[in-house]
């Protein structure tokens, strides 16, 4: 069975976000983070956009989280969205308010993180990065 993991395009944010979702969620980036600078054909950029994140990822339990940065000197546009949320599921209620207080600080809380009609302890929200995450807990889900 094929495994589907999050990627992610910043606007030239994405290491200061993965240090922030590092410290949310624990471990260490999988391999170093590859800057835009170091690939070939990237002589024409400018200084920033060389510092730019090509590739980054982060292990969290048995998925990765990845992302890069756009590259306007390329031609790219990132445009912030709700079309895609990374949805989390945790191992406990605890944690499941531990990491939607830690995520949205600084974010836009769609729907605070409570107790829904369908029996699901959910929430959502926009971080301070433009991501839009669901938090969801069961306790009748499979660990």
């Amino acid at each position: 069975m094929p495994k589907l993991n999050p990627y992610l395009n910043f606007d030239g944010k994405a290491e200061e976000a993965f240090h922030f979702y590092k410290s949310v969620f624990g471990g260490e980036f999988l391999g170093e983070i590859y800057k835009m600078g170091n690939a070939p054909g990237t002589e024409s950029l400018s200084e920033e956009e060389k510092n730019r994140v090509m590739h980054i990822a982060l292990p969290i339990g048995d998925d990765l989280l990845m992302a890069s940065d756009i590259v306007p000197g390329f031609g790219q546009k990132l445009n912030i969205g709700n079309s895609n949320y990374v949805s989390v599921f945790p191992d406990s209620r605890d944690e499941a308010d531990r990491i939607f207080h830690a995520l949205s600080e600084g974010g836009t809380i769609e729907m605070p993180i409570e107790d829904q009609c369908w029996g699901d302890y959910f929430g959502s929200f926009q971080d301070r990065y433009g991501i839009y995450w669901m938090i969801n807990y069961n306790e009748s889900y499979p660990k």
